[in-house]
């Protein structure tokens, strides 16, 4: 199948080049990741309710015909990960405002003033205000005061969404939380092992149909994408992060809902040539690679929504549909 380019989420860099009268960052790349988290500020690691996976040899990748040859899915080869922790749900906004509230944290959307909002959800007051969007993908529209707190503008909150996943948040801000938390982010492999939920080689955690039974599984866009979502999996935007079944490792969502950061720098071959032992992607890049896919994929456009999809953006880019979860080394 061919990529669609930029449909999953929106880069800072497509808002800043293409569009001249879009807000200028207040703060670079190089300042956030310099932005730490004080020690005395920090967690000792609580594996408690955390998910305790062997590890193993397994087979990652696809070579299915619905898939994006582009983007690296394939080929499939055998990859062997070391025993690790993960947890079975994305970061909630609950989880999220206890490290703001202790550590101070301000996110990089907050620091630029901005985040990407899907058209969809922007009031009228505040689509007034909107004066750019990325031309590729006009459906993310730069929205001013859009952040964690506020995801979809100013005008926003997320007072009946504590136990959503937590949005808006860029690759730093995930680490900034895992470094607060005493965990980290998983390796992209570690995420896919853990997102098959011990099946071999499924298109999706549960299996190969996407929706058995006619019951929908997870939290993605149906009607005619990006106009019209009928929602009749229960949720137009996000749902909360026990929202559907668990896999058979007890993971929560690795199918939609919003896109998951992983620590691999990304690329589309390196993993042909590389170790396949606890691989850890390639030591530098551009973008960071983002899984899961969410409640704006569609089979139409983007059905990222595989386990064996791939996704990327760079570090300081936040959206509407991207969060993270934690894992955590086993001592």
């Amino acid at each position: 199948m061919e990529a669609n380019k930029s449909c999953c989420s929106a880069s800072r860099d497509s808002a800043t080049q293409v569009h001249s009268d879009a807000p200028t960052p207040v703060q670079s790349q190089s300042q956030a990741q310099a932005q730490a988290v004080e020690s005395n500020d920090r967690q000792v690691s609580d594996k408690s309710g955390m998910i305790y996976l062997e590890g193993g040899t397994f087979l990652m990748g696809t070579d299915d015909q619905e898939g994006f040859p582009a983007d690296g899915e394939g080929p499939v080869r055998e990859v062997t990960i070391k025993p690790f922790y993960i947890d079975p749900c994305t970061v909630t906004n609950a989880e999220f405002k206890q490290f703001i509230d202790q550590t101070g944290y301000r996110t990089e959307a907050e620091s630029f003033g901005w985040s990407f909002v899907f058209h969809l959800f922007v009031s009228e007051a505040t689509a007034q205000k909107v004066k750019s969007a990325v031309q590729q993908t006009p459906w993310w529209w730069v929205v001013e005061g859009a952040d964690w707190q506020h995801p979809e503008g100013p005008d926003s909150n997320v007072e009946d969404r504590w136990d959503h996943p937590v949005i808006h948040v860029s690759y730093q801000d995930a680490l900034a939380y895992c470094k607060w938390s005493g965990k980290r982010l998983p390796t992209e492999a570690e995420w896919e092992y853990a997102a098959r939920g011990g099946l071999v080689q499924k298109r999706y955690p549960w299996g190969d149909e996407l929706k058995p039974g006619g019951q929908h599984r997870c939290n993605i866009w149906q009607g005619k994408f990006p106009i019209k979502n009928n929602a009749s999996d229960g949720y137009a935007g996000t749902a909360p992060v026990r929202a559907f079944e668990p896999n058979g490792y007890g993971l929560y969502n690795v199918s939609g809902n919003v896109w998951e950061w992983c620590s691999d720098w990304f690329s589309p071959d390196y993993h042909v040539k590389a170790k396949r032992v606890n691989p850890a992607g390639p030591p530098s890049g551009q973008a960071r690679v983002m899984r899961g896919g969410s409640y704006l994929c569609h089979k139409s456009y983007c059905n990222r929504y595989r386990v064996a999809a791939r996704s990327k953006n760079t570090p300081d880019s936040s959206t509407g549909n991207i969060g993270f979860r934690c894992a955590s080394d086993v001592e």
